[in-house]
């Protein structure tokens, strides 16, 4: 499997377990001041994960214009 293939495959992942983070977010924030204790934990979680996202997407790009 090339690079950019094992990229993209990394990106689909982190696509999907963004969403879910972002749910995850929505739903604490629906329910508050129930468990607001985990707002942190929850936030931290959601940045994470779309900081991986973002930064899987630039090295794609980047990838991709070096092969071009």
């Amino acid at each position: 499997m090339s690079d950019i293939e094992t990229l993209k495959a990394e990106i689909k992942k982190l696509s999907s377990k963004s969403v879910g983070a972002k749910m995850n977010l929505h739903d604490l924030s629906e329910d508050l001041p129930i468990n607001w204790q985990s707002i942190l934990e929850v936030a931290q979680e959601t940045y994470d994960t779309f900081k991986a996202l973002e930064e899987a997407r630039g090295k794609l790009k980047a990838l991709e214009a070096a092969t071009a």
